[in-house]
This record gives structure tokens, sequence and C-alpha cells, in this order.
């Protein structure tokens, strides 16, 4: 996937290649060594809370998806299922 300015994912929805909403994407983690950016941090769906309790999760209960699951930027933020579940 080609470079996405982060200010473009922020605040979009999250969805995986089967359909499941995760959430909102609020921020993102990063290596400050490179900049590289390595987590989404998520408000997770009721939906998503409830059925999938073995996410990683930050203190607040935001769900953390990693960028290599990335497929896509359009409307949505679209992710590989497999890489996050």
């Amino acid at each position: 996937m080609a470079r996405v300015p982060f200010k473009e994912i922020q605040g979009k929805t999250v969805v995986s290649e089967g359909g499941r909403m995760f959430g909102k994407v609020l921020d993102a983690t990063a290596d400050v060594s490179t900049g590289e950016l390595i987590n989404m941090i998520v408000e997770p769906t009721k939906y998503i809370t409830a059925h999938f309790e073995d996410l990683v999760k930050d203190k607040q209960g935001r769900i953390l998806l990693p960028f290599s699951a990335v497929s896509a930027v359009g409307d949505f933020v679209l992710v590989n299922e497999a890489d996050v579940l």
C-alpha cells in the first residue's frame, strides 16, 4: 500500500475485508527513532468489544490495530481480518 498521511486516516472507520466494523481511528503509536507508525488506536464498536476480548488494548480499552494490517484507505480504512483477529 502507498504511504498515506495519518491525518487522512484519523477519524475514519476501520472495516475488515470480511465486513466487520472495528471502530474509529483516534490516534496512532509510532517508533520514535524512525517515525514509523506502528499501531492505530481505535475506539471499538460495542460488537467488537463484546465478541473479541483477545484484541490488544491500551489502558483506556481502545484497541490497537497494526498498520501492517491496512490494505487500503478510502472512505474507510480497510484491514486484513487475518492480521487483526
